[in-house]
């Protein structure tokens, strides 16, 4: 059992940045491919970004790619979502998935097992 606690939330100005952060308890975190995940208003639960256990291989969807930076600290149990060049289009809710399973496809959300309680992330123009 994983249990995901996010953080680093808030409201910023459109071109700002925020660091999101994912603590997972578990001693197995280590072996987990974790992902972030983003749900806006009235929208379907939507893939942002992964990275393997390693750390080495990362998946970005299109719409984030350039302006947002997954890493991961194995020592400290945490995933990091570095947003940089804010728009208001990325509003939502930022949620932190794990999945102990390895699968090709890394954003496809029926791979992920865990879930965090998820992080409000508000953009103003």
């Amino acid at each position: 059992q994983v249990q995901l606690v996010e953080s680093g939330g808030g409201l910023v100005q459109a071109g700002g940045s925020l660091r999101l952060s994912c603590a997972a308890s578990g001693r197995t975190f280590s072996s987990y491919t974790m992902g972030w995940f983003r749900q806006a208003p009235g929208k379907e639960r939507q893939f942002v970004a992964a990275v393997r256990w390693s750390g080495s291989s990362t998946v970005y969807a299109e719409s984030v790619k350039g302006r947002f930076t997954i890493s991961r600290d194995n020592a400290k149990n945490t995933v990091y979502l570095q947003i940089d060049s804010l728009k208001p289009e990325d509003t939502a809710v930022y949620y932190c998935a794990a999945s102990p399973v390895y699968y090709t496809s890394l954003s496809s959300i029926s791979h992920y097992d865990y879930w965090g309680q998820g992080t409000q992330v508000t953009v103003s123009a």
